[in-house]
C-alpha cells in the first residue's frame, strides 16, 4: 500500500561537517528513494524545494512530498538516529500523513545529538503548545502552574530514562489524526 507524505523541517548541523559525511547520515533514506545523493532528492509537489542542503549556514531543509510505503516512517527515524551526531542540536521533523479517504496523520520525530538534547527539544515544543493552547482562556499565573507541572513531567521522565540505562533512546514522534482537506502548509 502507497500513501502520499510531506516531511518538513531543518537539521541544523556541526561546524565542519562534510557533505560526504551528511550523506553518510542520510544514506538509508536515499537509498529507500533510490537516488545517489542529497541533490536528487525532489518533491513530488513541484512547488516544493525537496530537501536543499546549504552548507555556509549549515542547514539541511527538508520540504519534500512523495509516495511512500509502510517502511518509511522506520527508514526515517533510522536516517534521524544516524543524523543526530552530526547535529549542532535537537530539531523536530514534522510528518504528514495524506489518506486516500481525505484523513491526514501528523506525526512529529525527533533528531539530535544526544538523548539529552532530543529529550529538550520535546520539553520545549510540548511547554511552547501548551501554554499557546491555555493562554487562549486562562491568565498567566495559571499558565505557569500548568507548564510548571510539565516540566516536573519532563524531569521525572528523563531520570526515568536514566535509571535505565541498557534501554536504547530513539528519536521519537508522536501521532495526531486529522480529518480534512490535504495541505501542505
Amino acid at each position: 500500500m502507497r500513501i502520499d507524505v510531506h516531511v518538513h523541517g531543518s537539521l541544523y548541523l556541526h561546524k565542519g561537517v562534510t557533505l560526504a559525511q551528511l550523506e553518510a547520515g542520510l544514506r538509508q533514506w536515499l537509498e529507500y528513494l533510490d537516488v545517489e545523493n542529497v541533490n536528487e532528492i525532489r518533491s513530488a509537489e513541484p512547488s516544493e524545494p525537496g530537501v536543499i542542503y546549504d552548507q555556509s549556514a549549515r542547514v539541511l531543509d527538508i520540504c519534500w512530498t512523495g509516495e511512500v510505503g509502510r517502511s518509511f516512517q522506520r527508514t526515517l527515524q533510522q536516517t534521524l538516529q544516524s543524523i543526530g551526531p552530526l547535529l549542532e542540536h535537537a530539531s523536530e521533523i514534522e510528518l504528514t500523513y495524506y489518506h486516500e479517504d481525505g484523513r491526514d496523520e501528523f506525526q512529529l520525530l525527533f533528531a539530535g545529538p544526544t538523548a539529552e538534547s532530543i529529550h529538550q527539544a520535546q520539553r520545549r515544543l510540548m511547554l511552547e503548545d501548551v501554554a499557546g493552547l491555555l493562554s487562549r482562556h486562562f491568565a498567566p499565573a495559571e499558565v505557569g502552574r500548568v507548564t510548571t507541572l510539565v516540566n516536573e513531567l519532563f524531569d521525572r521522565d528523563w531520570e526515568q530514562r536514566a535509571a535505565e540505562p541498557e534501554a536504547e533512546f530513539q528519536p521519537s514522534g508522536s501521532l495526531v489524526h486529522f480529518r480534512g482537506k490535504k495541505h501542505l502548509h
